[in-house]
């Protein structure tokens, strides 16, 4: 399949399966796939809103690139007593750092937002494996024995992701029936570019005359956390030696987790004395890798 019908039915889909009384959720992260859905969005001439939820970890650039989009609403997570969440409260509340199996990071600052809404997301099979495996063009999560119930009642064709989230189709005509049934009680989303390749981004991107994130001409490949746990370590150590404010700000939120594990009686299997030490494991799984760069220790910035 062409470029140019993938975008004939990624507009499609977001104008039959368009909410009658409210706009669709646009998440919206400052990347590549974002903005490609963004421009989607527009040409479909269908009603969205677009929202971005602080990670307070996203680079400046990002930021400022984020700010640039008109209408792009900030949203911050909360506790429930009303102070806002961030990265650096988070790792002191939850006794340890974030890690590749543990990515609470993510549900907390990320997917919090857009509940009881359908949301457009620029999920693309081709940046992970598991986002090929547990993705699709239409994905309802939430409640799966009650919409199950309804998809086998109502005679309409599913499956499921291997974390039991329930995929539809585009070409499927009685998909709109069943998302307009599910959305407002699950979290629901449609991926209209969910197999579209990079080149394909790119493409329809300038087509379009953007240029997307300025960290994209810097050599960036994918925009995302700085210090995400799921990003290679070359990529970790290239940005906290790029944005030393950062790295001094999760070491001051280590320490930190380490006094609160402390007075909760928390006790680590690890050996952990100072948050510079929990940096290293977070780092190279181990304490006694030292942070040189240039010959200069991280600890004298």
């Amino acid at each position: 399949m062409n470029l140019t019908e993938k975008v004939k039915i990624a507009i499609k889909a977001l104008q039959s399966l368009e909410p009658e009384n409210e706009p669709y959720y646009l998440c919206y992260s400052g990347g590549k796939d974002s903005d490609t859905i963004r421009i989607l969005a527009e040409l479909a001439g269908v009603k969205y809103e677009i929202h971005h939820n602080l990670t307070t970890v996203d680079a400046p650039e990002t930021i400022q690139y984020i700010k640039s989009i008109p209408n792009v609403q900030i949203d911050k997570a909360r506790y429930s007593d009303g102070t806002y969440k961030t990265m650096w409260n988070l790792i002191p509340k939850k006794h340890m750092p974030p890690t590749r199996l543990i990515r609470y990071c993510c549900s907390e600052l990320k997917e919090y937002g857009g509940k009881g809404r359908l949301k457009i997301t620029g999920v693309r099979s081709a940046e992970s494996r598991n986002r090929a495996d547990n993705a699709g063009e239409i994905k309802i999560i939430g409640k799966p024995k009650t919409t199950e119930k309804y998809l086998t009642d109502n005679n309409i064709d599913y499956n499921f992701n291997k974390k039991n989230g329930i995929i539809l189709n585009f070409d499927n005509s009685d998909s709109r029936r069943a998302v307009e049934h599910c959305y407002r009680t699950t979290s629901t989303m449609i991926n209209p570019i969910l197999n579209w390749s990079e080149d394909d981004v790119w493409t329809f991107l300038h087509h379009y005359g953007c240029q997307g994130n300025p960290l994209y001409q810097c050599g960036y490949k994918r925009i995302g956390c700085i210090g995400c746990p799921m990003a290679s370590l070359k990529k970790r150590l290239y940005e906290f030696k790029k944005y030393p404010t950062y790295y001094r700000a999760y070491n001051r939120a280590f320490d930190k987790m380490l006094t609160e594990n402390k007075i909760n009686g928390i006790n680590s299997t690890v050996d952990w004395n100072t948050g510079y030490d929990v940096m290293r494991w977070w780092l190279f799984g181990r304490n006694d890798e030292q942070l040189m760069f240039d010959g200069i220790d991280f600890l004298d910035f």
